[in-house]
């Protein structure tokens, strides 16, 4: 990967691989860990290989960082060392995920551990300085506000924070370690590496007048990591009372502006069916895992309104880092050809969008398996290129779709 990859002129195309990892647990929770459930440990070499197959050139792969830390000051670094070798066989370049939602298990408090910033950053730095001139491209936390609503919001993930004050800590402590994480990886290996921030789109809609305030409040919320982060919290700007009221004071406001790190390329996950969300002032409350609000299905007009927001406000060439579609295969075939016809559109009329992801590689499983009890089965997302189908032994099989030859005629400019 070059220094200025994203310069290239071409609309590049990756695949994702889910790598959510939530491993503490309390009474009534399953440990999520994508890789385990899929059987990513198991087959990681054919699913390096689909990567190739299905014609993308660059892949957002996440480093189980529970399993290559399992205790305080111990690595190993025995399977990663595999997946590069693997990745540079079937030349598929990696956008690495250094951490997509959870801690190991050892970091008691997880994210509010005071130590919390430190350890993804020392974490993020042995990354970089082992896989030097292997892995290049990082993306320090995937989804960090949506990562701060669940773990410090609705306590719903650990540390299981709650409320504006749990949320603000969450934001602090993400936020710091984003930047602390950077930083040590441009210490390591000084400007070969490359950095893709990815952040959740959380497009609001008010249904009456009366809840506009409220959906106005939510859509500048859904910035407010990447604006500490990037150095935009000043003294105007609109949620910095907030943050203040809540438990973030001036000393941590001007810490966050002095450390400020800037993305290469900003990254936007978008996915169609669910993530508007429409405000209500008659049951304000709504939004929390379990508790969603009523979403409305924007199509490609939601997906050129957030792409065209994250370009705005950071000034930066964005990549729709992850969509999707969970429906039938021809739902998702229709998905994929009008998203990609629109980021064409977008790039034809001057918008710097350099890629496009799909996500997942696989079938993934819905979060809500962590605290139901059903069978692992009944949770299945019908999203991946690949379809996973149960053998009678257990093996997951990873079954190729319709929507792969799609994917791949589109990545490799066999349609207009």
């Amino acid at each position: 990967m070059t220094r200025d990859w994203w310069r290239s002129g071409e609309l590049l195309f990756a695949v994702g691989l889910e790598d959510t990892f939530i491993t503490q647990t309390r009474d009534g929770e399953r440990e999520l860990d994508e890789y385990e459930l899929t059987q990513h440990y198991d087959q990681w070499h054919a699913d390096l290989g689909l990567m190739a197959e299905s014609g993308a050139s660059l892949t957002r792969w996440g480093i189980p960082w529970h399993r290559v830390n399992p205790q305080r000051g111990v690595w190993d670094w025995s399977w990663i060392d595999q997946i590069a070798d693997r990745l540079e066989e079937v030349q598929v370049t990696p956008i690495i995920d250094l951490m997509h939602y959870g801690t190991p298990k050892w970091l008691e408090g997880e994210f509010l551990h005071k130590d919390y910033p430190q350890r993804v950053a020392e974490y993020s730095a042995l990354v970089a300085e082992r896989y030097r001139g292997r892995f290049a491209c990082f993306t320090p936390v995937n989804e960090p506000m949506l990562n701060a609503i669940y773990c410090g919001q609705y306590g719903y993930w650990p540390p299981y924070a709650e409320g504006d004050t749990g949320l603000v800590s969450l934001i602090s402590a993400l936020s710091r370690g984003i930047s602390l994480a950077q930083r040590e990886i441009v210490d390591a290996v000084g400007d070969e590496a490359t950095f893709v921030h990815v952040e959740a789109s959380f497009p609001f809609e008010a249904d009456a007048p009366e809840a506009e305030q409220e959906a106005a409040f939510l859509r500048e919320r859904a910035f407010i990591i990447q604006d500490l982060v990037t150095g935009k919290v000043g003294p105007d700007h609109p949620l910095l009372g907030f943050l203040n009221r809540n438990g973030m004071d001036d000393a941590a406001i001007a810490w966050a502006a002095e450390h400020a790190v800037q993305p290469d390329v900003m990254g936007v996950n978008y996915y169609p069916a669910g993530q508007t969300e429409i405000v209500s002032i008659a049951d304000p409350h709504h939004g929390g895992p379990g508790d969603f609000r009523p979403r409305r299905n924007a199509w490609t007009e939601g997906l050129e309104d957030v792409l065209d927001v994250f370009a705005e406000r950071y000034e930066r060439p964005v990549f729709l880092t992850e969509t999707a579609f969970t429906g039938t295969e021809q739902e998702r075939i229709d998905w994929l050809d009008a998203s990609v016809a629109t980021v064409r559109a977008m790039r034809k009329r001057g918008r710097d969008v350099v890629g496009y992801t799909w996500w997942s590689l696989i079938d993934m499983y819905e979060w809500n398996y962590r605290h139901d009890g059903g069978e692992l089965d009944d949770y299945q997302l019908a999203m991946g290129l690949w379809q996973l189908v149960r053998e009678p032994d257990g093996t997951l099989r990873r079954q190729r779709t319709e929507l792969a030859d799609r994917f791949r005629a589109h990545a490799l400019g066999q349609i207009a």
